[in-house]
């Protein structure tokens, strides 16, 4: 198990921005695919964003295509979420998690730890 922290949700305007941050310890979160998921009340966990190890290749669901950016630390042991022209469909309790290297990264099956959550609530 590695262990990952969220940081960064808050309460926002619409069309204002936040930058999440996910930390993990240890060495093997460094060849760690790491994705970032979020959860709507009483809806099911869906894929918002994903990069692989080397921060070479990033994944996105349409719906945040060019407002969101995912990336990865200098030390790649921090996975970030930066936000932008946040609507209030983007409200939600948002995760990170590290996934098996090779698997697909935009299942949540593929991800076998997780941190806690850190709510984004965006007003309209």
């Amino acid at each position: 198990q590695v262990p990952l922290v969220e940081s960064g949700g808050g309460l926002v305007q619409a069309g204002g921005s936040l930058r999440l941050s996910c930390a993990a310890s240890g060495r093997t979160f460094l060849n760690y695919p790491m994705g970032w998921f979020l959860q709507a009340p009483g809806k099911e966990r869906e894929f918002v964003a994903a990069i692989n190890w080397s921060g070479g290749t990033t994944y996105y669901v349409d719906s945040v295509k060019g407002r969101f950016t995912i990336s990865r630390g200098n030390a790649k042991n921090t996975v970030y979420l930066q936000m932008d022209s946040l609507t209030s469909e983007d409200t939600a309790v948002y995760y990170c998690a590290a996934a098996l290297p090779g698997s697909a990264l935009t299942i949540s099956d593929s991800y076998k730890n997780w941190g806690q959550g850190t709510q984004v609530t965006v007003s309209s």
